[in-house]
């Protein structure tokens, strides 16, 4: 099991703290298996825009740790990954109540990685939909 991997499964469980973000946006890792993820955040005014919905960054802190957690529960031990790019479309909006991320990995190459995440309410209508690519590194064989 990778370094990543065992993170991840302690944050699922509760056992280990999650990253700041996590703690700031108020989403939890619900579970995690090679290529997806799913995470979950219950939504509230604390999350509003100034129209009174669920902000946009909101929605894509949400799907970019989905999108996330699904790469990183797939690399190999040393490997990491940055996003080069993100896309969303917003499809509804949401004032509040519980809303649930599922990311996944669609294809996963030597260097680069896309990824795909919706967006859910409460009652299973798509609010938005995300992709990503990533850059994946591995590190400098040695000398």
């Amino acid at each position: 099991m990778t370094r990543f991997r065992a993170l991840l499964e302690g944050w699922a469980r509760g056992d280990l703290h999650p990253a700041p973000v996590a703690d700031l946006v108020g989403f939890r890792l619900v579970s995690c298996a090679e290529g997806e993820a799913r995470i979950e955040l219950d939504a509230g005014p604390r999350h509003h825009n100034p129209m009174g919905i669920v902000h946009g960054g909101i929605l894509c802190d949400l799907a970019d740790a989905a999108m996330g957690v699904a790469l990183a529960a797939a690399l190999d031990e040393g490997e990491t990954f940055a996003t080069l790019q993100l896309s969303a479309s917003y499809l509804r909006s949401v004032r509040d109540g519980r809303l649930t991320a599922t990311g996944r990995l669609v294809h996963r190459g030597k260097s680069v990685a896309h990824a795909e995440a919706e967006v859910t309410d409460g009652e299973s209508r798509t609010v938005a939909r995300f992709t990503s690519t990533c850059l994946v590194s591995r590190p400098a064989p040695p000398r």
